[in-house]
């Protein structure tokens, strides 16, 4: 079994090295296996598919990146407080993802693997958007007439991969002002008028 886990590692980290080089797109489970030194059929035995391949990686990703230590912070904190350090920690980790991330969008329009495994991603984010939402409205901060659903929704998309890329490497912002930028846009639109920047 440890082996397997070894060959499984081996796979994922090829994948990923695949994915943040030049050659990007170069994916096909054969490309794996060349990159990984193993067999066509040994990167089918651990991952079925090519979709299934690219969501491990993004989930694998997390894990050696402390993705769940990045949120302790956010996890334990209420209202306000949580959701400055959701901002803080996703703000903080998109450059870390980003690299396969930009793969992934690039690929995700003509490839369907690419784009589950990056909507995967996304859907991860964006529960720690709706759990921030309500903290907010635990916490009674969430601005009246907005809703659950609009807020989160607002607050996936402020927190974009797309936004960070635009902001930070298109106009070159550094990641101190988007982070607090990001947080001023996100109260301005979620809390009530009362709360404080």
């Amino acid at each position: 079994m440890a082996d397997a886990s070894v060959t499984s590692t081996k796979i994922l980290d090829a994948c990923r090295a695949l994915l943040e080089s030049d050659a990007g797109a170069a994916t096909r489970m054969s490309d794996v296996a060349k990159a990984a030194g193993v067999s066509r059929q040994a990167v089918y035995l651990h991952f079925k598919t090519r979709a299934e391949l690219l969501i491990a990686l993004t989930r694998h990703i997390d894990e050696v990146e402390h993705v769940d230590e990045r949120l302790i912070a956010s996890r334990a904190a209420t209202g306000l407080d949580r959701l400055d350090a959701f901002i803080d920690a996703w703000g903080a980790y998109i450059p870390v993802i980003y690299p396969v991330g930009r793969a992934l969008m690039a690929m995700a329009p003509s490839d369907e693997a690419a784009r589950l495994a990056w909507e995967d991603r996304m859907n991860a984010m964006r529960q720690g958007c709706e759990a921030a939402v309500n903290a907010l409205q635990t916490a009674r901060l969430l601005r009246e007439g907005v809703g659950k659903q609009p807020a989160t929704d607002m607050l996936w998309t402020l927190l974009s991969v797309r936004n960070w890329e635009n902001l930070v490497l298109e106009c070159g912002w550094n990641q101190k002002r988007y982070i607090r930028d990001i947080k001023a846009l996100s109260r301005a639109y979620l809390c009530a008028e009362t709360v404080g920047g």
